[in-house]
């Protein structure tokens, strides 16, 4: 089987920087004051959850006592929640509350409309081009699973 050629550095670039600079509008869209390291640990505790503290330091790569400090402001915030493990009661873990569901819901609200917008300025050949794009983004990104906010039971 002949070789590929390796990925234009160019488009890889361009990719990359366009990839963030769209996330860091969606992000703007939230008017919360979570910060990025707490939305991050939400994102995990949604994908995840419920979850140990010490499995989620270690998903979110930082210290147990970082993973304290972040988990103890968002369980202030009423953002999560902690749970005793019904198979073993010695270990609590985190989960998102009914509150930090609404908040997600409402962000998420917020990016999709300012999405939507800015879909309804493409022309019909954009806007094809970008559903093909999408299709190939979303199995560039497969193995993170399916939407996780979409796994957790409304209450």
């Amino acid at each position: 089987m002949p070789r590929r050629p390796t990925a234009d550095p160019l488009l890889v670039g361009r990719l990359s920087l366009s990839i963030t600079r769209l996330a860091r509008v969606l992000r703007q869209q939230e008017t919360s004051r979570t910060t990025p390291a707490e939305a991050a640990v939400l994102a995990t505790i949604v994908r995840d959850g419920p979850i140990t503290l010490g499995d989620l330091a270690a998903a979110e790569q930082v210290s147990p006592s970082t993973i304290t400090k972040i988990v103890s402001n968002l369980e202030a915030d009423s953002q999560i929640e902690r749970v005793i493990d019904p198979d073993d009661r010695r270990v609590h873990r985190v989960q998102l509350s009914a509150r930090g569901r609404r908040n997600i819901d409402v962000y998420r609200s917020k990016r999709n409309a300012w999405l939507g917008k800015q879909l309804q300025l493409l022309d019909d050949d954009e806007l094809e081009r970008l559903i093909a794009a999408v299709d190939v983004l979303e199995r560039l990104t497969a193995s993170e699973g399916n939407d996780p906010v979409a796994r957790v039971p409304r209450r």
